[in-house]
């Protein structure tokens, strides 16, 4: 059983970082655009910190998205989730289901996820890769 789910894992990553990336994205299409609903505090600024996390949100969101550089762009996207998370939910609460902070803990965590185990399959990084296994569980 556990050779035919390991297998499956780069595809299962693959799956989680093009999920992760699009959720991800809607968060900066939000603030940028106003897409699909403003936020509640009105668009920022583009040179606030909110617009640069916005303009980070959707172009590292997309980059996540195709694979490309994801180590990277998954180290600096956790930092970013990480600063948000600390600088305004836990303020308010040090609950995170209190303070909102929930997904930006778990994007936190995914994203450090993608920088130890890169992209999985159906990504640019690994189409640029040489061919054979690249992580114990492709073998």
């Amino acid at each position: 059983m556990s050779a035919t789910l390991d297998r499956w894992s780069p595809y299962a990553l693959a799956i989680l970082r093009i999920v992760t990336a699009l959720i991800f994205m809607e968060h900066g299409t939000q603030k940028l655009f106003g897409f699909p609903a403003p936020p509640e505090g009105g668009m920022p600024p583009l040179l606030s910190l909110f617009g640069i996390g916005a303009v980070l949100e959707l172009a590292g969101g997309f980059l996540i998205l195709i694979g490309w550089f994801t180590r990277p762009v998954a180290f600096v996207l956790a930092g970013e989730m990480a600063v948000a998370y600390w600088m305004f939910h836990a303020p308010q609460s040090p609950y995170p289901a209190l303070n909102g902070g929930d997904a930006a803990i778990l994007y936190c965590f995914v994203f450090l996820l993608f920088v130890f185990t890169g992209p999985g399959a159906w990504s640019v990084d690994r189409a640029r890769q040489p061919t054979g296994p690249r992580h114990s569980w492709e073998r």
